[in-house]
């Protein structure tokens, strides 16, 4: 994965933001909206794709578009540089590869403790019972 490359993909818009700020909510553009086009994508291969469609289905529109809004600070630079990380994070938390998980077997003292233990709460619930009078 290409950072540079896929940020010259990003596509921007500024949006005038919602919620508290007085006047100067109402005047200027603070909200950024990044646009990126996963399926027309040159930055990234075939298979990076399908991987990213299958973590990130949730966040992909029809058309293979992921959408990420951002109007925390008053700054629309400081915006724009928020969303930008925020994306990159999460492409290359979808691109992860998971370790597969080599298979071991228990030692031979962890399966002595255990069942030793099961040994002790098994005497410890066997005298809960009544006594049986013969």
């Amino acid at each position: 994965m290409n950072n540079a490359r896929i940020v010259q993909e990003l596509q921007f818009k500024a949006v005038r933001s919602s919620g508290a700020g007085g006047q100067h909510v109402n005047k200027v553009s603070t909200k950024v909206e990044l646009t990126f086009d996963m399926t027309n994508s040159l930055a990234l291969s075939e298979e990076e794709k399908e991987r990213i469609s299958k973590k990130l289905a949730s966040k992909l529109t029809k058309e293979g578009l992921i959408l990420l809004q951002e109007d925390r600070t008053r700054s629309q630079h400081k915006n724009k540089d928020v969303v930008i990380k925020r994306f990159l994070a999460l492409l290359t938390d979808a691109l992860k590869i998971p370790k597969r998980r080599k298979k071991s077997r228990p030692t031979k003292s962890s399966i002595e403790k255990r069942l030793k233990s099961k040994r002790i709460s098994s005497l410890k619930k066997s005298n809960r019972e009544k006594p049986k009078l013969e």
